[in-house]
């Protein structure tokens, strides 16, 4: 026989696996068409939390638990250099952190550029991002976040995307009929691709997002150091001078557009850290100063 306590215990942990799952919630991205998107085949593989040949875009919320939402919210694009996501590490990870803050997150999986499933491989993660920033800001009530306080965070290529959408928010490339605000209020930029000119671009991302032989003007369009304006939104960038993969300069020259124009931005560069962070900043060290940054500039409050 089965003891009262026994049950209840076992009730109990059955509750407690199932709360993530219930904090959180994957929905495609579009609700009906997928905008400049050719029929094709599903071939979409994920393999150790690393996700492959995504052609049908999602986004999962992750809410903060009843009470202790502060309104913000952050729409994370984890890196993978256009060619995957580091789903797990650069996505959920996060917003599960960033959940523990009272900030509310959306992981959007978005499209691989890709000629066999688009029209134009170029613009098919910034219609992503765009749509994703759409739907949390059409969803805020629904969502108890604040329509004014809805960021965008990007790791690596992520990192890209994310400076892309705060770069070229003012060039519609989704169907938007309640003409609804496509601009990220701030943007937090982690070890970021930001130019695909010369040395400092990150050829796989160029490649994988623009083709092998892109033209001048399409350098310099998704060169997003090129298109900072002073109503760019701030920003929150850390990277690593040791970067080999994406170097340090991608950083530096955001963060002097930024400056130019006078748009209100954070940098903080480790002397050590290599792409991707494996080992050192530390998780809670390079996120502390990200919140930090959050907090002084009036998006989420101070402790």
């Amino acid at each position: 026989m089965i003891k009262l306590s026994s049950l209840l215990a076992s009730i109990g942990l059955v509750q407690l696996l199932a709360m993530p799952a219930q904090a959180q919630t994957e929905m495609a991205l579009y609700p009906d068409r997928i905008p400049n998107a050719i029929e094709a085949e599903n071939q979409e593989t994920n393999e150790k939390a690393y996700v492959k040949n995504v052609s049908k875009p999602t986004l999962t919320a992750f809410l903060p638990a009843a009470g202790t939402g502060n309104g913000a919210a952050v729409i994370v694009c984890p890196g993978g250099g256009y060619g995957g996501l580091v789903i797990e590490r650069e996505g959920y990870r996060v917003a599960k952190e960033l959940n523990k803050a009272g900030i509310a997150a959306f992981v959007l999986k978005y499209r691989l550029p890709s000629d066999r499933i688009m029209k134009d491989k170029a613009i098919g993660p910034l219609q992503d991002a765009q749509q994703a920033i759409k739907t949390v800001r059409e969803k805020a009530k629904e969502w108890q976040v604040d329509p004014a306080k809805i960021g965008i965070m990007g790791f690596s290529a992520g990192g890209h995307l994310a400076s892309t959408a705060g770069t070229h928010y003012d060039s519609t490339f989704i169907e938007n009929p309640q003409k609804t605000s496509l601009r990220p209020d701030f943007m937090v930029l982690v070890y970021p691709v930001i130019s695909f000119e010369g040395k400092i671009g990150h050829k796989g991302s160029s490649a994988n997002l623009l083709g092998a032989s892109p033209s001048a003007e399409r350098i310099n369009y998704f060169s997003n150091d090129l298109q900072v304006t002073a109503s760019t939104p701030p920003a929150y960038l850390t990277h690593a001078g040791d970067d080999t993969v994406v170097p340090v300069s991608n950083s530096i020259r955001f963060y002097e557009a930024l400056n130019a124009k006078g748009v209100p931005a954070d940098m903080h560069i480790y002397s050590q850290g290599q792409h991707g962070y494996p080992k050192t900043p530390s998780f809670d060290e390079w996120f502390g100063r990200c919140l930090h940054w959050m907090q002084v500039s009036g998006f989420i409050p101070a402790n």
